[in-house]
């Protein structure tokens, strides 16, 4: 008789993190070694940029050391061995999400590829106006009368292209409240989600909260309602198993910089049917099929989204961090950051004047805590960390709008990853535990 494997008999199945093996983790990452003003290095900033394995680092510098050339472009031993490389990442990725190897487009960041995506979308009410292109894309324009839909909780990459959007275009931009506590007015989602709704764009998981949102129901939302569904994948695909086929987006994008890689690398994933109709957004050469005078005709994706001399170290590296979160075990990942997360949470919330955004202690988040000192601002509790070796991310974390409902205009936040301990949050609690003392408040 076959076993059947439920959730539970899997979690017990794969052995949990501990900080035995975060330790061992550790030596992987170089930078972690070093002391900060005479202490050991805390590194609570991942939200914001991760630190690079060896793997990782090795990587970028191997194919600069062996394969450096330009891809797409030449028939000699390097340019094939650059190509296999660059296209090799880009099936790495795509496996990585569980995308079509087609579906995944490199850009510099997620910004780019939410950049990229708007302006596509207005290009294509240019393009059918013009009855150039296919004939789907009126399907995909966007104009006056229709409606873009985002969160309350958006990052402002995710907010400020769709402000653009619907400036180009004489589209309505609306957005879906939260509550008090930070979560998602879903009653009032499915109230503002109606036909007119082209595009419904929302993260995955807040970088200032900690929420992870109910991505199937405002998916569900977002069918009903004929719409085009945007993923912030951001804080979820460095630390969660991530399947958008499984989740059903249209489009996500996400930025290799705080998943273990470079900067200057991020991913826009989308369906292939869609991919192949948008018309691109950059243009120029190896994005091509025929060029004359008059115009040009466009590969089909990604490459129609990939003008230019791309990002080749930078992908390749990306490649090399998937596999190494991948062997790691993203599940393992994804259990040790919320036993951190709740840990940050309920030191917080037992120390005297810090009010923690977010999912209170007990419910689920994401591995960070972002956090209001009573009397002191939150640049001056940063810089206090700072001095006793912790590193953390202070100011609006770009969510003006989500403070400004909060009733806030800064907080400080910690962020955790693979490579932090138990000991690595005590050693932080402990120092915010004296901030108001040191401050005098």
């Amino acid at each position: 008789m076959a076993l059947v494997s439920t959730p539970a008999t899997l979690e017990r199945a794969v052995p949990a993190m501990d900080n035995a093996e975060v330790l061992r983790i550790r030596n992987d990452f170089p930078i972690l070694g070093q002391l900060v003003n005479g202490q050991r290095l805390v590194y609570l900033d991942s939200g914001a940029t991760s630190q690079n394995p060896l793997s990782v680092i090795e990587a970028e510098q191997e194919f600069y050391e062996q394969r450096n050339a330009a891809v797409h472009r030449g028939a000699h031993y390097l340019a094939v061995e650059a190509t296999e490389a660059f296209e090799d990442a880009r099936q790495t990725i795509a496996d990585f999400i569980g995308a079509g190897y087609a579906e995944t487009v490199w850009t510099s960041n997620a910004t780019e590829s939410l950049n990229l995506l708007s302006y596509a979308l207005s290009n294509a009410a240019l393009w059918a106006a013009q009855g150039r292109g296919d004939a789907r894309l009126k399907d995909l324009a966007v104009g006056p009368g229709d409606q873009i839909v985002v969160t309350e909780m958006e990052h402002h990459a995710n907010l400020i292209p769709w402000q653009e959007l619907a400036f180009r275009t004489g589209a309505t931009l609306r957005y879906i409240p939260i509550d008090d506590a930070g979560a998602l007015r879903l009653d009032m989602a499915a109230e503002i989600l109606g036909s007119k709704t082209k595009v419904l764009a929302f993260t995955h998981a807040s970088n200032v909260l900690g929420t992870i949102n109910p991505v199937q129901e405002l998916v569900a939302l977002g069918r009903r309602a004929g719409a085009l569904v945007v993923l912030d994948a951001c804080q979820s695909a460095p630390h969660m198993p991530l399947n958008v086929k499984e989740l059903d987006v249209d489009f996500a994008v996400f930025s290799g910089h705080k998943m273990l890689a470079p900067t200057g690398i991020g991913v826009l994933y989308g369906k292939q049917d869609l991919l192949d109709v948008l018309p691109p957004f950059l243009t120029g050469g190896s994005m091509i099929t025929t060029v004359t005078m008059e115009r040009a005709e466009y590969l089909p994706a990604p490459q129609r989204f990939e003008a230019g001399t791309q990002r080749i170290s930078q992908a390749v590296a990306l490649a090399a961090a998937a596999n190494y979160l991948t062997e790691t075990g993203l599940d393992r990942v994804h259990r040790w950051e919320s036993e951190l997360g709740q840990r940050m949470v309920a030191g917080l919330e037992s120390i005297p004047g810090i009010r923690v955004l977010g999912p209170a202690a007990g419910q689920e988040r994401i591995g960070l805590a972002a956090f209001h000192v009573d009397g002191v601002h939150a640049h001056d509790v940063g810089q206090f960390l700072d001095s006793r070796g912790i590193a953390v991310r202070v100011g609006h974390h770009c969510a003006q709008p989500l403070h400004r409902r909060l009733g806030l205009t800064a907080t400080t936040r910690a962020s955790a990853y693979l490579y932090n301990t138990t000991d690595d949050v005590d050693a932080f609690l402990e120092a915010v535990a004296g901030v108001r003392s040191y401050f005098r408040v």
